[in-house]
């Protein structure tokens, strides 16, 4: 029911993993992301993620809206997946995101490589100082309500500072490599008590 593949990227080993039977249930309308999802253990341009910028890396902030919801679903999945997951799973990360695989109708895939091109984005290389390709793997991703989801796990939830610059990124790769518009697509961080969600569309 769930396929691997791990990729060797800079930073370790990225267990890239999707729920076969969800990617056909719950990706309907979104056939540019099943397509995304399904290219992704045959054609990884693995070169990209060695080199250049990375999403996660990001130190400077975008002006968005982000909401604070306390007693998410995502965060009340989180707190159940870190006890269960502890004999499995040595990290935070993997105990989450396959408790999520395997527990969360919603979720489809997890640690998701995406990138982006300089050709790809105005002003890029004002930006990431960079022409080379901004990369990233997304921790999860789930179909909810008509809209693709991203979703970072961050243990200190409310703490961190740039993860929505982060995130938004994120949104915006898995939009040009799957040819989903960015409206489709809503975003969020959490942990097992917040939740901070906001929509990736910028004036």
């Amino acid at each position: 029911m769930i396929k691997q593949l791990s990729l060797e990227h800079v930073g370790g080993f990225y267990h890239y993993r999707v729920h076969m039977p969800k990617l056909e249930s719950c990706c309907n309308d979104f056939s540019g992301l099943k397509l995304h999802l399904d290219k992704m253990f045959r054609e990884c341009p693995d070169d990209y993620f060695n080199v250049g910028p990375r999403s996660s890396r990001l130190k400077f902030s975008l002006p968005l809206e982000i909401k604070k919801i306390n007693g998410h679903e995502v965060s009340s999945l989180a707190g159940e997946g870190l006890k269960l997951n502890k004999d499995r799973y040595k990290t935070g990360h993997s105990r989450i995101q396959v408790f999520f695989l395997e527990r969360d109708d919603k979720t489809i895939a997890v640690e998701v490589p995406v990138w982006m091109c300089s050709w790809e984005l105005k002003n890029y290389k004002e930006l990431f100082q960079s022409e080379l390709p901004l990369t990233g793997h997304i921790d999860l991703v789930r179909v909810e309500g008509g809209k693709i989801w991203v979703w970072d796990y961050k243990p200190r939830a409310a703490e961190e500072e740039f993860a929505g610059t982060q995130v938004y990124f994120y949104a915006l790769m898995l939009s040009a490599r799957t040819g989903i518009p960015i409206e489709n697509f809503r975003c969020g961080w959490f942990d097992n008590e917040d939740a901070f969600v906001f929509e990736p569309c910028l004036d």
